[in-house]
């Protein structure tokens, strides 16, 4: 069974697709951006991190679900040498049993962002 998930309190999609997909027990979220509901960044990659991962948090909400139940991230970075910085605030939203994760490098980010987040997350039975 599919089910799209959607909240106010997070962004709207800025494309064609949708905020999070929940299959069975597990949600896709797509990429956040530290941007508000109205649309606007944030300013620094501190910031747009922070927005992100509560944008991510308002989401995982909407399905019943929490940070702890991310099992897999994504993190793309308009320049790696920010790593350190979003490690920083992403450790205070994961604090135990981190989720499985990668980091990239690209070339470009929508909106001019600095950092996009991805998750999988599983819902406890």
């Amino acid at each position: 069974m599919k089910q799209t998930i959607h909240t106010d309190k997070a962004p709207a999609a800025i494309g064609p697709y949708s905020q999070a997909v929940l299959v069975d027990r597990t949600l896709y979220i797509s990429g956040q951006l530290g941007m508000d509901t109205c649309g606007q960044l944030q300013e620094g990659v501190e910031a747009q991190t922070r927005m992100a991962l509560e944008n991510m948090g308002h989401i995982l909400q909407a399905a019943g679900m929490s940070h702890s139940d991310v099992v897999k991230a994504t993190v793309l970075l308009a320049d790696m040498n920010d790593f350190v910085k979003v490690n920083d605030v992403y450790k205070t939203f994961f604090t135990e049993q981190f989720p499985a994760r990668a980091a990239y490098q690209v070339a470009a980010l929508p909106k001019g962002g600095r950092v996009e987040i991805e998750a999988v997350a599983v819902k406890s039975a």
